[in-house]
C-alpha cells in the first residue's frame, strides 16, 4: 500500500510522559522503554485526564528530537492535543507541513508494528520524497487503527 502524501496545515502541541530511546534498544524486549511508556500512559487514564487537553479524542505517539536519522536517539511522546502545555508533561508541537501517511487497521500492537515496517520499507527503495527526521507521529484512529505521519522534505 502506498502512502498519502498530505499538508498540516496549522501546528498542534502535544503532551504527556515521554522517554529518550534508540530503534536498536525498541526491537529488543528488554531494553525497549516504549511498551513501558504506553502501559504507563493507559494506566494512568492521561487520555482523558490530562489538563488543557482539547476537544480532539485522539491519542498521539509523537517521535521527537531526533540525533540523526532511523538509527539515532529520539524522543517518543505519547499524549493528547493539548492548548497550553501542563505542568509535569512533556510538550512536543508538531509542525505544520508535508508528511507521508502510512496506515494499519487490525489488532494492536502487531498492526502498528505492520504499520512502522512499511515505513521502514518504503524508505529502502528509491523514492520522491526523503524523511526529514524532524517530528513523526502516530495518530490513533481508535482502538484497531492507526495512521503514521512521516515529515517529509519540501
Amino acid at each position: 500500500m502506498n502512502p498519502e502524501l498530505t499538508t498540516l496545515d496549522a501546528p498542534f502541541t502535544v503532551a504527556g510522559p515521554s522517554a529518550r530511546t534508540l530503534y536498536q534498544d525498541e526491537i529488543n524486549p528488554a531494553t525497549a522503554r516504549l511498551p513501558g511508556l504506553w502501559a504507563g500512559f493507559f494506566a494512568q487514564g492521561m487520555g482523558l485526564q490530562t489538563l488543557h487537553r482539547t476537544g480532539d479524542p485522539t491519542v498521539y505517539g509523537v517521535y521527537s528530537d531526533y540525533e540523526s536519522d532511523a538509527q539515532g536517539h529520539y524522543t517518543c511522546t505519547a499524549g493528547v492535543r493539548v492548548w497550553q502545555a501542563p505542568a509535569g508533561l512533556h510538550a512536543v508541537t508538531v509542525p505544520a507541513g508535508r508528511y507521508l501517511v502510512f496506515r494499519g487497521q487490525g489488532p494492536m500492537p502487531q498492526t502498528l508494528v505492520q504499520t512502522w515496517a512499511q515505513v521502514w520499507g518504503y524508505f529502502q527503495g528509491d523514492v520522491p520524497y526523503a524523511r526529514a527526521f524532524t517530528v513523526d507521529f502516530e495518530a490513533y484512529t481508535g482502538p484497531d487503527g492507526v495512521a503514521i505521519h512521516i515529515a517529509v522534505h519540501d
